[in-house]
């Protein structure tokens, strides 16, 4: 109750500092603030992303009060299909002629990297929340992005845990492009620095139809420990053809994911995601904050968010709070508030903005549970272990991203 409150008023303090400023001060291009959602519709990230995304970014201009600067808040919103051409193609369009301020979401690593280099080149916001490539805050970090949603860096706590806990032998399954092979690039090395090995990988195209003979090659590995450095419907239809294929029933292997979503766990069922462990930025039923904001987003949405659509309300918060604060909506004075501002929210407490544009903040291992521990539906983790912000992701001294100063 009492970060509720502290919540609103910040919102309120944000507003009302907004409609005070003066009229000279109020610098707003096109006499409206523009966000952009840039999404997947209808494709394999659409249940985690998608209509949802869109619904939460809403749902942030209405609780800021729908103005800000005495102007207008608008949400726009396409569908990139995955294709990362779409994509620039897109925000080329929005940042050019549509008066967009600045694109949220961005699914899928290939479309958030081709949407980030836009930015650079237009000078103009980008706030990553779903896409999970490192590379977009480290060798291709960009000036005007900001990267809010976890990364593979951070997502190898997973494999760095289970090695401690005796998980020596790996086999991955990875999807081939941008966010699979840094996947399993970065899970790798967390693994062997740990003094686990991996026997091997294969790779798979993009929202394949069938699993089946890349199952077959991660059983006859004899690994112990199958890491799916995929998302989406891929890490769905990976679960399924594994427990087919009985990897998840034979008590000699086990299945991790890198990336396993509350909706992925819906349409698996328990019975068969039962166990499996993730790195997760947000779970719903973590405590009385991101309990209110879930319950809120069910009312809308018929379903629990997902950390990609919690991530996307509470980026595009903080973008109106800095474009409050900056008394302007031009990109380099938000940004600079952005890096400023500590943000505190269901998402985030004493969240920052590095100068890698990385978003630091705290995240969670969780592992899926028995069918059994589960009080009803959506209730599907349980959180295991926080690990600090500082913790969690690549180190600035570790960084290739060229605005890191060197010392």
């Amino acid at each position: 109750m009492k970060r509720k409150l502290l919540n609103s008023l910040s919102i309120a303090g944000a507003i009302a500092a907004s409609t005070l400023l003066p009229a000279q001060a109020q610098q707003v291009s096109g006499d409206v603030v523009k966000v952009g959602v840039l999404t997947d519709m209808g494709s394999l990230y659409s249940d985690f992303s998608g209509k949802g995304s869109v619904e939460a970014v809403k749902m942030a201009v209405e609780d800021f009060g729908g103005k800000v600067l005495g102007k207008s808040i608008e949400v726009v919103s396409a569908d990139h299909q995955n294709k990362p051409d779409i994509a620039a193609a897109k925000a080329r369009e929005w940042y050019d002629t549509g008066n967009v301020d600045v694109i949220v979401d961005v699914v899928s690593s290939g479309a958030a990297l081709a949407v980030s280099e836009v930015g650079r080149q237009k000078n103009k916001l980008v706030i990553v929340s779903a896409a999970y490539t490192s590379r977009l805050t480290n060798e291709q970090c960009a000036p005007y992005t900001i990267h809010y949603q976890i990364d593979t860096t951070a997502l190898t706590n997973t494999p760095k845990t289970l090695v401690k806990m005796g998980a020596d032998s790996w086999y991955f399954v990875t999807a081939d492009y941008a966010f699979g092979q840094n996947m399993e690039r970065d899970a790798t090395a967390a693994i062997t620095a740990g003094g686990g090995k991996v026997l091997g990988s294969v790779k798979h195209p993009l929202n394949s139809s069938d699993f089946s003979s890349f199952m077959l090659q991660a059983q006859a590995s004899g690994a112990k420990y199958v890491g799916l450095a995929n998302a989406g419907g891929d890490t769905v239809a990976s679960i399924k053809a594994a427990n087919d294929f009985g990897l998840t029933r034979n008590g000699k292997q086990s299945v991790v994911a890198m990336a396993l979503f509350l909706s992925d766990v819906h349409a698996i069922g328990l019975p068969v995601a039962k166990d499996i462990y993730t790195t997760a930025s947000f779970y719903w039923d973590r405590d009385d904050a991101s309990r209110a904001w879930s319950e809120r987003f069910f009312k809308r949405m018929g379903k629990m968010p997902s950390e990609v659509q919690a991530a996307d309300y509470s980026a595009t918060m903080s973008y109106l709070k800095a474009v409050a604060a900056a008394r302007t909506d031009e990109s380099k004075a938000v940004l600079d508030k952005l890096r400023e501002l500590p943000v505190n929210d269901f998402f985030a407490t004493n969240g920052r903005v590095r100068e890698d544009g990385r978003f630091i903040k705290d995240i969670y291992l969780v592992q899926v549970k028995k069918p059994a521990e589960s009080k009803r539906t959506w209730d599907y983790f349980t959180v295991k272990a926080t690990i600090p912000g500082q913790e969690a992701f690549l180190p600035l001294a570790r960084s290739a991203c060229a605005l890191v100063k060197k010392s």
